[in-house]
């Protein structure tokens, strides 16, 4: 399922080499349009923002945005359990889920880590990759509501995310 990949990539930290790939980020979300309810226009304004900032730019809004507001933290378990220990049971929980689908979690990130979990759903099949992104999305569109209350693109990555949602 592309549409995952896709936003996982649209919210990693901007690199030059795949914001050269953002038509073919684009396209494919044109290509899944009927499972994703035309995500591609729905993320227009963040597609724009992104080409029509430069490089630094971007990545110092990105910092500002989910680096120094917590509101907005990338990390699904921090808004649920904060610094609690109940994070880390939480942790180990997502991380054994990866674990049943042989998915090497064991990137630089945390497991919570969105993009993280967004990739691991886009390598599911459909109807799993759905439930798991109910079992997360009421963090998810929390967080999109923050965003779009601060005015930011990046909510309408949420905002899809919580549409494809059967929650």
């Amino acid at each position: 399922m592309k549409t995952f990949k896709v936003i996982s990539l649209l919210l990693c930290y901007p690199e030059s080499d795949w914001l050269a790939a953002l038509p073919e980020l684009e396209d494919a979300l044109t290509d899944e349009a009927e499972f994703n309810g035309d995500a591609a226009s729905r993320m227009a304004p963040l597609f724009d923002l992104l080409r029509q900032s430069r490089l630094i730019e971007l990545q110092e809004n990105y910092v500002a945005t989910f680096d120094r507001n917590p509101s907005h933290s990338l990390h699904l378990f921090e808004h649920i359990h904060g610094e609690s220990r109940d994070r880390g049971s939480a942790m180990i929980d997502l991380l054994q889920e990866y674990w049943r689908h042989d998915f090497d979690a064991s990137a630089s990130e945390l497991p919570d880590y969105v993009p993280l979990f967004l990739e691991f759903l886009s390598l599911l099949p459909a109807e799993e990759a759905l439930a798991l992104l109910g079992d997360a999305v009421h963090v998810l569109a929390t967080i999109g509501r923050k965003l779009d209350a601060n005015g930011s693109p990046y909510a309408t990555a949420f905002q899809v995310l919580e549409a494809l949602s059967p929650v």
